[in-house]
């Protein structure tokens, strides 16, 4: 396995975790929420097995997961007031803190963001926002938050590549707001391959599912 260093550095009141491949040839950056911490080195040892190109990975601190990465609240899923109002200042971090710091380590490299769940649907938004991201690896993006066909549709993304996947159970749970996320996933697919072109957005299906009490 290709060694991979490990650092953890704090920007803007945000811990970030740092795993760097000697000559990285290009920049990941993913989320970091509570849940996610237990299996962040053995995801980033992972991809290194999987991937023939060095790269460095910054998983970035977030405090809220609904807060932080939601675009716009869900009554449906949440009636905090204080969801879907901080999407903005968590990209804002990412462009303006975190990107000029990794590149002042490892230079002007082409940048992925990829996130799992709210972490894929941030991923997906932010790609619709902003033009520094060269592709997007949105796991099991949480796209049954409610308008997301409309404002996708309205907001091609600003990147090359899209890689989409989700578990063969996500879409078969009682809330039915959230099941709706197997049709939405693959309108998305279907939406980001005329806009990308053939080969430039993958969907990948996977055994399983990741919500228990739906």
């Amino acid at each position: 396995m290709t060694e991979m260093k490990q650092d953890r550095i704090e920007l803007s009141g945000r811990e970030c975790l740092l795993f760097a491949c000697d000559k990285p040839a290009y920049i990941l950056i993913q989320t970091l929420g509570r849940h996610e911490r237990e299996g962040i080195v053995s995801l980033n040892e992972m991809i290194v097995s999987r991937c023939q190109v060095p790269f460095v990975a910054s998983a970035f601190q977030v405090f809220d997961w609904s807060e932080d990465l939601m675009p716009w609240s869900d009554p449906a899923i949440s009636r905090d007031p204080k969801v879907g109002q901080a999407a903005g200042t968590t990209l804002q971090f990412i462009t303006d803190n975190l990107l000029p710091h990794l590149r002042a380590l490892y230079g002007d490299l082409p940048v992925i963001i990829g996130g799992y769940s709210l972490g894929g649907l941030f991923a997906l938004w932010a790609s619709m926002q902003v033009d520094f991201f060269s592709a997007v690896a949105a796991a099991s993006p949480s796209l049954w938050i409610r308008n997301w066909p409309e404002y996708s549709s309205s907001r091609p993304v600003l990147t090359g590549k899209v890689y989409l996947s989700l578990g063969d159970r996500e879409e078969h749970v009682k809330n039915k707001s959230i099941a709706q996320v197997g049709d939405r996933v693959r309108g998305e697919y279907e939406l980001l391959r005329s806009c990308l072109g053939e080969g430039n957005c993958i969907l990948e299906w996977n055994a399983g599912g990741h919500f228990q009490d739906c």
